[in-house]
């Protein structure tokens, strides 16, 4: 089993042909609601591919919030745990363009209230897992608690440090595996990372401060993989995007669904990989992302 803490959101997504300028107003092409949220996205991604997962999240007492829990019941995702608090669900206003790029504005709602109180109360469902994974979307303070009962219990760490925020010392030093994209390392470094040059002196950095695994996502240019045995660029697969909402999301999913099965660091990013991919080339976040039957009918003709 693995456990997710995050954000749980609506995604509200309104397509377009462009991307309006400021003070524009254009005509959209179509509006659809979806359920996402970073972390209810990962842990979709997880257990659509047969990974056991606990989510540790909360929503608003409100039909966006009843909408959620039972997507992700239906993935396959144990929401036993999640609370509901008297306010809103996080919702998050999604622009997509022709080319399958978006702006994202997020209202984090009952993710707010995600506490060091409510991770304690929750302290056996981490101490009970092979990993837990968190992101950003969610207050910093719960993630640092996880984290420091995972590590107490031998439990693996994985952060997904997004959106991008300025780390101390004192948190990255509780996790394992990390998983920025080259602006989300650049801010948590305050380092350049324009090149893998600059990336290195980043990775450097963390490796100092006990980081194990390095994985940069780098968009259409593909994955880049450090540890202390060595470097290594994957090559993305060539596809043709629609919605990259959860390209993100959908790799971490792949990633640790892979990784806590057969602890092989590149066969995990190479699924991870090919679950993003698929992923791109679907509309929505949690929709979006495929079964293991869906995977693995798409990978027989999947060329990088």
């Amino acid at each position: 089993m693995i456990t997710v803490l995050g954000s749980i959101n609506v995604d509200m997504v309104t397509n377009v042909l462009k991307r309006p300028l400021v003070g524009e107003t254009i005509e959209g092409i179509s509006f659809k609601q979806h359920a996402g949220g970073k972390g209810g996205n990962q842990g979709v991604a997880a257990a659509k591919l047969g990974t056991e997962v606990c989510f540790l999240g909360k929503v608003g007492e409100d039909s966006p919030g009843e909408f959620v829990l039972k997507n992700m019941q239906t993935a396959g995702v144990d929401v036993s745990f999640v609370e509901k608090e008297p306010t809103n669900t996080g919702v998050a206003t999604i622009c997509v363009d022709g080319e399958g790029q978006n702006n994202i504005i997020v209202i984090a709602g009952a993710n707010g209230l995600v506490d060091k109180a409510y991770i304690q109360k929750n302290a056996d469902v981490i101490a009970k897992s092979k990993a837990i994974v968190s992101q950003f979307e969610t207050p910093l303070e719960a993630t640092m608690e996880a984290f420091r009962i995972a590590k107490e219990n031998g439990v693996l760490t994985v952060l997904n440090p997004a959106p991008a925020k300025e780390l101390h010392a004192d948190m990255i030093q509780l996790v394992d595996v990390l998983v920025p994209n080259e602006f989300e390392l650049e801010t948590i470094t305050g380092m350049p990372t324009n090149t893998i040059e600059e990336i290195d002196k980043a990775i450097d950095y963390l490796f100092a401060l006990h980081v194990q695994v390095v994985i940069v996502t780098l968009g259409h240019k593909g994955a880049y993989r450090a540890t202390k045995e060595g470097r290594m660029l994957f090559e993305a697969y060539k596809v043709n995007a629609v919605d990259t909402t959860a390209a993100g999301d959908s790799f971490l999913g792949g990633f640790i669904h892979s990784y806590i099965a057969n602890k092989n660091i590149d066969e995990a990013i190479s699924l991870g990989q090919k679950v993003a991919s698929y992923a791109v080339q679907h509309e929505g976040a949690q929709s979006s992302m495929p079964t293991m039957e869906e995977l693995e009918t798409y990978s027989a003709n999947l060329k990088q």
